[in-house]
């Protein structure tokens, strides 16, 4: 084992781009971690986790770098993959003599010239600032940071409706204008359907499933996964709405969201019937649609055939066995979306997202019984990259799971797209085959297209020789686990208490 561990004082980049330069480094053949990250308390406290010692003196200012890999070769092609991603200039606007790079947001927006939309990812507790000089400036403007304050977030969007523009965000992780992808986003067909979304794979999941219908996307406008609570009020949603409503390539909106405050829910229900374009509403959660209903709904209200779900079966049928559904999930909505499938046929399914209070998992993460992890959850990325990008901690998992005889089924998301691993399939493929024939079957929603640059079929190919099932669609993925357990002969199996 190599390892290499540096800081560069007074570098700083911000979180978009070191998500990239985080997915490069993890990517490259023989690195088992990476943390490229600039030096906060929590990014520094990362690093005993991977058995180095926080630098004396590193700050929130300074960017950290730390790699364990398997030999000094696979260190050697990791730290030139580091540099190149590094020291590749981002585009940037053309200007003229020897003016400076612009400093602020406003400024930039002046230099840019036609710009529309500001991108702002930077440190929680900073973004308002940022965001308010590009609501000032006259820009949408995307918050693709977390940990932002609520009252900082209710001020923004008061703020932009006021101006006639839209925040996106916080938290915002997956946004659509005109065919241009920003955060975690698919290459899908243009079409009628817009899409309003305070859930970033959830809006994903729609707009993979429209693109495999045929069908396609106008816009996706995330709001943020806090637009729907009580504090927020559906701000940004209410604006997204009236946006989309205006324009003309838009024939229908779906409105995607995990749970919402029921009152919540009531008024933009209302807002939406004094719209002129049909408005669908796909809030998930007990007795709702799931996100494949919602898509099937709304192709059969343009009128577009529904051509079927695709999968993609292993050579080898699986073996069901005794045991309990285990869950390992990237995307938040996803998870939601098999608990609440799951836990309808198999009771009680423990998370750290429960469905229920009483349903959370302890902070080991451990139950004997039906469990869902959403490794994608704040408490989980704190410091560290996102899974859709560093697979390694849920890899970590699955292999655990698989040689645990209490596994009955094994359920995961693999997602592509811009942002995503370049090979989310490698890594889970070469997990199974390691496991063997002995372990328990497992099912897998893969989410994208065959216009993403992992492509959608070549992934799924990969899984498939692996051993896995693999579905398009996340609720028929969630509903094959649950009868390959339930065909088990286990459905009581962790029926008496998800901790148990």
């Amino acid at each position: 084992m190599s390892s290499a561990l540096e800081v560069r004082r007074g570098t700083y980049r911000d979180s978009v781009s070191l998500m990239e330069v985080s997915r490069s480094v993890t990517a490259v053949d023989g690195v088992d971690q990476a943390l490229v990250a600039m030096a906060t308390e929590l990014n520094l406290a990362l690093l005993s986790g991977m058995g180095f010692e926080a630098p004396d003196g590193a700050g929130s200012n300074d960017l950290l770098i730390a790699i364990r890999a398997t030999d000094e070769e696979a260190l050697g092609r990791a730290r030139q993959v580091l540099e190149e991603v590094l020291t590749t200039p981002a585009p940037t606007p053309a200007r003229s003599g020897t003016d400076a790079a612009p400093r602020t947001v406003r400024t930039a927006a002046a230099t840019a010239g036609g710009a529309n939309i500001a991108l702002v990812s930077v440190p929680g507790p900073h973004a308002f600032a940022e965001a308010m000089d590009a609501l000032e400036a006259g820009l949408d403007v995307l918050v693709f940071s977390d940990n932002v304050p609520i009252e900082h977030e209710v001020r923004l969007k008061d703020v932009a409706s006021a101006r006639g523009r839209l925040v996106m965000g916080p938290d915002c992780g997956t946004v659509v204008v005109g065919g241009v992808g920003l955060g975690f986003a698919n290459t899908v067909r243009p079409g009628p359907v817009g899409v309003v979304a305070a859930s970033g794979t959830g809006a994903q999941q729609l707009m993979c499933l429209l693109h495999a219908a045929g069908s396609g996307l106008s816009h996706c406008l995330g709001v943020g996964g806090r637009d729907l609570s009580e504090e927020v009020g559906a701000r940004s949603t209410r604006q997204a709405l009236a946006l989309l409503d205006a324009d003309p390539g838009t024939e229908l909106i779906v409105v995607v969201s995990k749970p919402p405050a029921p009152g919540v829910a009531a008024e933009v229900a209302r807002f939406a019937a004094t719209l002129t374009t049909p408005v669908q509403l796909a809030f998930l959660g007990r007795g709702q649609d799931d996100l494949t209903a919602a898509a099937t709904k709304a192709l059969a209200a343009l009128g577009h055939p529904h051509p079927g779900w695709p999968s993609w079966r292993p050579a080898r049928p699986p073996v069901s066995r005794a045991g309990a559904l285990r869950g390992l999930f990237c995307g938040g909505t996803l998870c939601d979306e098999a608990m609440v499938i799951a836990a309808g046929a198999l009771g009680p399914v423990a998370s750290n997202i429960p469905l229920e209070p009483d349903w959370a998992l302890p902070t080991d993460l451990r139950s004997t019984g039906h469990f869902m992890i959403d490794f994608g959850d704040d408490a989980l990325t704190a410091g560290r990259a996102h899974p859709m990008i560093d697979p390694g901690l849920r890899l970590e998992r699955l292999s655990e799971e698989l040689a645990d005889p209490t596994t009955g089924a094994v359920l995961l998301d693999v997602l592509i797209g811009a942002g995503s691993h370049a090979d989310p399939a490698a890594g889970v493929a070469e997990a199974l085959r390691a496991a063997g024939t002995a372990a328990p079957p497992v099912v897998v929603s893969l989410c994208g297209t065959d216009l993403d640059a992992q492509d959608l079929q070549v992934q799924a190919g990969v899984l498939a020789d692996a051993g896995a099932e693999v579905y398009l669609s996340n609720a028929e993925a969630a509903r094959r686990a649950v009868a390959l357990i339930k065909k088990s002969g286990t459905r009581e199996s962790g029926a008496e208490g998800p901790n148990a």
